[in-house]
């Protein structure tokens, strides 16, 4: 309020936007572990590769243990609580969807590796290298997945957001998929 009728009564404070996490702020609320990828994200360079290579490790040392049915409860468990921390952690920093937060690449890469297994290292690479030019490059479906959730600037992050900033990765993810399929039924 103003003491001015003629003015327009003050709007909040928003708080300054967080470019670059800290990992004292992703021990700060368990969303932030998630969304940052368990540290991933906290990379100075190339957050979203870098927490595409983890997910890559993590697959690696999760797939003896797991059987299709784990694989599937997770990927459906990690979208839901992902959303989730996406949005709590993009609300907490206030941006719309920062590159920090890498959960979405994780969850993705991890559907295009249980899709494609079982396939050697070379098959898991051109994975890794197409799902990460979809994801970076964001052509035709992957910009227009990325575009359909984003807010009005200065909006605050809502639940839509917090879907948005998965959703484009796993458009990416079928982009990806896709691709493989067709090159193997060519061959």
């Amino acid at each position: 309020m103003t003491d001015d009728p003629g003015q327009p009564p003050l709007q909040p404070l928003q708080p300054a936007p967080i470019r670059r996490p800290s990992l004292r702020f992703m021990f700060r609320h368990p969303a932030h572990v998630i969304a940052l990828g368990f540290g991933s994200g906290l990379s100075p360079v190339a957050p979203g590769t870098v927490g595409t290579l983890w997910a890559w490790l993590a697959f690696i040392v999760m797939r003896p243990v797991l059987t299709d049915l784990h694989w599937a409860l997770l990927l459906s468990l990690g979208t839901l609580v992902g959303w989730w921390a996406c949005t709590v952690t993009a609300r907490h920093m206030a941006v719309a969807d920062p590159g920090a937060i890498v959960w979405d690449e994780v969850i993705a890469f991890w559907l295009v590796l249980w899709l494609v297994t079982p396939t050697g290292l070379w098959g898991q690479l051109a994975a890794f290298a197409l799902f990460r030019f979809f994801d970076a490059v964001k052509p035709g479906p992957v910009a227009w997945a990325d575009g359909l959730f984003k807010g009005r600037t200065g909006q605050p992050v809502g639940w839509a957001q917090g879907f948005g900033i998965l959703f484009d990765d796993l458009v990416a993810a079928l982009c990806t998929l896709m691709v493989l399929a067709l090159w193997r039924w060519w061959q």
